[in-house]
């Protein structure tokens, strides 16, 4: 039988032992897996493949994505694809062969990366899908940080309904084949119309590959096909709104009167296009994700979880408040 002094004894060590294994463990504080430094920015290694520069929203979120990189003292990876899948796939496996920490990439369209998302996987890189996401097994990215791109849809719909008081016949400027946005932008917007405004018909719908110049020739074959019918354009982004506003003026008429624009973005132009009264909703879509985006990567390259979506903050903003929002746009 044990002594009451050994007892004692037992007893202080045990909860010795207690308190070392807690403060080893401080909550909030990252764990890097076993046998690997904890990062922190200043030793972090990401790769970034973007699209390319087809709009001022994506040139938003290339400078939101180097400044904060620069901000932070990321060792930041940069490639621009040039709006090609081919590019991104090739630079992907730069990245891997760099054994960079984190890959964030905003597919270009939303297939043909399941192969090399693997090849990340079985390297032991987590991938960060940032505003896009491609089709494949949810095993093969860590988290998508972005917007809900149907709802986006269904909340133009919605606008798009109130600016023409439930009854006109519209015309829909689509982004890239393929491209996530574009898939659910219209989905969402189509949806909504089908089944709560039944009074407005679109006429038809094409892409406009998220540009300006290739909206302005789509709003333009739509205005010689269809003249006199139009009264509204919902385009899946600003920059394909702006060149269908400056395919409008050139037909003799007058864009946010004549005909009502509602698109997804947020760009500073179309504030400046909505003060002009010449466009008159913008649904936005935040690109300025480079704070969250690092703030994800470094939790992954320590071995912690991360929500499987982290949603931006953003809003709806009309002609009638364009002008006091104006100052406020950075993209």
């Amino acid at each position: 039988m044990k002594s009451l002094a050994k007892v004692l004894f037992e007893i202080v060590v045990f909860i010795t032992v207690l308190s070392l294994v807690a403060c080893a463990a401080p909550t909030g504080v990252s764990q890097a897996p076993a046998g690997k430094t904890v990062k922190t920015y200043k030793t972090l290694v990401v790769g970034f493949a973007q699209i390319g520069a087809e709009s001022g929203w994506r040139d938003g979120e290339t400078q939101s994505i180097k400044e904060t990189a620069a901000k932070l003292g990321v060792d930041l990876k940069f490639s621009d694809a040039q709006q090609k899948q081919e590019n991104q796939i090739k630079a992907l496996r730069a990245f891997i062969a760099q054994k960079v920490d984190v890959i964030g990439i905003p597919p270009v369209v939303t297939t043909g990366f399941e192969t090399v998302l693997q090849e990340a996987k079985d390297a032991g890189i987590p991938v960060i899908f940032i505003d896009r996401k491609a089709d494949v097994p949810e095993d093969l990215y860590a988290t998508f940080i972005g917007s809900d791109f149907v709802l986006e849809g269904k909340n133009a719909a919605i606008e798009l309904g109130k600016q023409v008081d439930e009854k006109a016949n519209i015309v829909e400027l689509e982004g890239t084949v393929g491209a996530g946005p574009a898939i659910d932008r219209k989905k969402g917007f189509d949806d909504e119309i089908a089944a709560n405004h039944k009074d407005i018909k679109v006429l038809e719908s094409q892409s406009g590959d998220f540009n300006l110049a290739k909206g302005k020739e789509v709003m333009q074959s739509f205005l010689k096909k269809y003249p006199g019918q139009i009264q509204a354009v919902y385009a899946h982004n600003d920059e394909m709104a702006l060149g269908a506003i400056q395919a409008i003026e050139e037909a003799g008429l007058k864009p946010g009167v004549d005909i009502k624009i509602v698109s997804i973005d947020g760009e500073k132009a179309i504030f400046e296009a909505m003060v002009a009264g010449k466009a008159n909703v913008t649904v936005e879509c935040n690109p300025l994700l480079g704070p969250q985006f690092f703030e994800a990567a470094l939790k992954l390259a320590n071995g912690e979880t991360v929500d499987k979506w982290i949603k931006s903050n953003e809003g709806i903003f009309r002609q009638d408040t364009a002008a006091a929002e104006l100052p406020k746009r950075v993209y």
